[in-house]
């Protein structure tokens, strides 16, 4: 009988694969030997592969460069980093040898932004694409950034508000962008996005704040699916609608140049995982053609904004399996180390899946188990594979320690799970206060904690040190 976990794994997926393989019964990841890292630093561990994002960054840039040839496009292509995937100095760094831009999406970002500039990490050619809705502070660091001279930060405008913050704040002229309110998929509870403007607003918005501003210029229009770039009904059609909307603004404002396609592309979550990015690239390409060429108006330069797919694949996580407990009949509770709540808060907040696989003993036989975390939380566990409703792994022995490791991690776990303080977004950790009541029974309040300042959060991201 093949009752090995090795054998499971060749009986239900192609491996080895690029990016997994096994030598000497151990599992390499991008031919790094994990078994000896744990050895070296031990387990719980996160590590971040930094050369995986330049390589996914250019994969990107190849598909729209080929796309962009076989269709005779007359656009440019501009690959931005959306940040909030991982703010981290390292993550910035290694994304910004590759000739890209960046998308933000806070006021904190800006202040990002200010470091790189100093660093000699960005120049004022580097498109700062400012979405989110813009409170106070964020207009304020947008219109810093324009009136220091980066010209090429072109807020996003999302709501019928900001066009005049902005303006009241940035001395001189200054290029825009408006955001399209999406239809979400029917499986949301809402049917449009929070974010931006409506379809049928546009155009009349257009007309009525920017069209006579002298100072504003229209540069671009920006289409977000919160589902991102997949080949189904659901994005081509919200695709055509952005591009009718996109023609008939080209047709009335001549600024308008470039369109902001949005939405990520799919990252690896499991073995089987297939997705074909060389046709969808091609494919978007060659609908933007076509529907500006049936509408004789010219095709527009391309940005996308990738962010998980730019870092999420450089990212794991290792654990050891700690004990093995038999809770009933049939399950069987194998606990970690650490916690997924603190450490992948994504697994339960939207129980999403990532690569699973052990580190070490796959010539053992497998077992059917549950993961579950260290804490006393009923939701700190993980119980399926993308590809099935179970977890199998080696056998448990409590003399052969069993390591496991999550793969692909490195979008939004550290920001969701609050690493060091940070919040998502960097929106920051509002300010805490106590109500009391003293001996006369008056209220009385202290504040326990201020408001988290720019300073505390570049700090813990790496760009501030002691």
């Amino acid at each position: 009988m093949n009752t090995k976990y090795i054998d499971l794994i060749d009986q239900s997926f192609y491996f080895p694969q690029e990016d997994f393989k096994l030598e000497n019964n151990q599992l390499e990841f991008h031919d790094i030997n994990l078994m000896e890292l744990v050895e070296q630093y031990g387990a719980p561990l996160k590590f971040s592969y930094l050369p995986k994002i330049s390589e996914n960054i250019n994969r990107a840039k190849a598909w729209f460069a080929d796309a962009i040839e076989k269709h005779n496009y007359k656009g440019s292509y501009n690959y931005c980093y959306c940040t909030k995937s991982s703010h981290f100095k390292h993550v910035l760094d290694e994304a910004l040898k590759n000739d890209i831009h960046i998308e933000t999406s806070s006021a904190f970002d800006i202040n990002i932004v200010n470091k790189l500039k100093e660093n000699g990490k960005i120049t004022n050619e580097t498109y700062v694409i400012c979405n989110g809705f813009k409170r106070d502070q964020y207009i304020d660091n947008i219109a810093n950034l324009i009136n220091g001279g980066h010209q090429n930060c072109i807020p996003i405008i999302d709501n019928y508000e900001e066009i005049n913050l902005l303006t009241e704040s940035i001395k001189g002229d200054f290029r825009i962008g408006i955001r399209i309110a999406s239809e979400e998929e029917p499986k949301f509870e809402f049917y449009t996005s929070r974010l931006g403007i409506g379809y049928k607003n546009i155009v009349p918005f257009y007309e009525d704040q920017i069209k006579n501003n002298d100072q504003v210029e229209l540069k671009m229009l920006h289409f977000f699916i919160n589902t991102g770039i997949r080949d189904n009904a659901y994005y081509w059609n919200e695709l055509n609608k952005c591009l009718k909307v996109y023609i008939r603004l080209k047709k009335i404002c001549p600024t308008l140049d470039s369109l902001n396609i949005g939405g990520g592309f799919p990252i690896k979550n499991s073995l089987a995982f297939d997705y074909d990015y060389a046709y969808m690239v091609d494919e978007i390409i060659n609908q933007i053609k076509i529907t500006c060429d049936e509408a004789e108006v010219p095709v527009p330069n391309i940005f996308t904004e990738f962010g998980s797919f730019t870092v999420g694949e450089s990212g794991g996580a290792i654990y050891e399996v700690l004990y093995q407990k038999q809770q009933n009949d049939r399950e069987k509770w194998n606990m970690i180390n650490s916690s997924f709540i603190t450490t992948l808060p994504d697994t339960w907040a939207i129980s999403k899946r990532f690569i699973m696989l052990p580190i070490n003993r796959w010539d053992d036989e497998y077992e059917r188990v549950l993961l579950g975390g260290l804490t006393c939380d009923s939701d700190d566990y993980y119980n399926s594979e993308q590809h099935s409703n179970a977890i199998y792994l080696p056998r448990y022995k409590k003399d052969k320690p069993l390591y496991i490791g999550f793969f692909n991690t490195g979008a939004y776990q550290e920001t969701i799970g609050g690493y060091g303080g940070l919040q998502h977004c960097l929106i920051p950790q509002p300010k805490h206060i106590l109500i009391d009541r003293d001996e006369n029974g008056n209220l009385t309040t202290q504040i326990f904690n201020e408001q988290q300042k720019a300073e505390q959060l570049l700090k813990i991201l790496g760009y501030e040190y002691n």
